[in-house]
């Protein structure tokens, strides 16, 4: 049990990535899953998940738009009044931003992209951060991408907000190290998911090719032959959540297939 008795907040609840977090960090032994999303409907579909488990695992719904900093402390101040304490923090909230050529960007969706992806990320980290210190440590995962590595044609505004977190998280990892905080991050890569299952229905409509020859496409730029699901994607990031990686901090860890290596 990779997160036993940990007390586990997860930003971004929805279909895919991070109902997959909430769900396995239950599976993994969590005393407490905190489900934060704008949402309302995709918390309830994820406790309902986690409840099926029959795990007894506890679960506190707060929807919170990260972007809203009172949204972020009032999601850290509902954890604490309810569990006393806070473990592990996955920011697995995302704004994809808008898909379009750099040059001719709208450089509002590139705002909106920042205002969660970065400010958002940073606002809950803060939120969560004093309770972390006075607990005497914890662990914070930020969900990354290989967009940030490998560039992809449309998606400049999305990688930059991610570049802007990837460079907070080596500062983070450092100043609070001394707290017995780790802040590491997860590049993740395509992920066969709702997300992907629905991009690539769009980009048949759009091209004439078979959802079947455009994942092909793909997958011959991964060494492992596949798109990783969503759920294998979820384990590498409990993974550093955990304690088997107490002395991890400050690390970029891809998670794509091999798609991108860096040397």
């Amino acid at each position: 049990m990779l997160l036993q008795d940990k007390v586990v907040i997860v930003s971004g609840i929805g279909p895919g990535l991070g109902q997959e977090l909430a769900v396995l960090a239950a599976r993994e032994g969590a005393e407490a899953v905190v489900l934060a999303a704008r949402t309302a409907q995709k918390l309830d579909a994820a406790e309902q998940d986690i409840k099926a488990l029959g795990l007894g695992t506890k679960v506190l719904k707060v929807a919170t738009d990260i972007a809203d900093a009172a949204q972020c402390q009032a999601l850290a101040d509902a954890t604490l009044q309810a569990f006393g304490r806070i473990d592990v923090l996955f920011n697995s909230a995302y704004d994809p931003g808008s898909f379009e050529p750099i040059a001719q960007a709208n450089l509002d969706g590139w705002r909106r992209a920042m205002d969660v992806n970065f400010f958002g990320t940073m606002q809950l980290t803060q939120a969560c951060v004093p309770a972390m210190i006075a607990a005497g440590g914890g662990a914070i995962v930020m969900i990354a991408t290989m967009v940030e590595h490998k560039p992809l044609a449309t998606q400049g505004g999305y990688g930059a907000s991610k570049s802007a977190l990837r460079s907070a998280t080596k500062h983070l990892a450092l100043e609070l190290g001394r707290h017995g905080i780790r802040v590491n991050s997860c590049h993740m890569g395509w992920m066969w998911g709702p997300a992907v299952e629905g991009y690539f229905a769009w980009q048949s409509s759009q091209s004439g090719k078979s959802q079947e020859e455009l994942v092909a496409e793909v997958t011959r730029n991964i060494p492992l032959g596949v798109i990783p699901d969503d759920g294998e994607c979820a384990k590498a990031a409990v993974f550093l959540a955990s304690d088997y990686a107490s002395v991890v901090t400050g690390a970029a860890l891809d998670v794509n297939g091999g798609e991108y290596m860096p040397v």
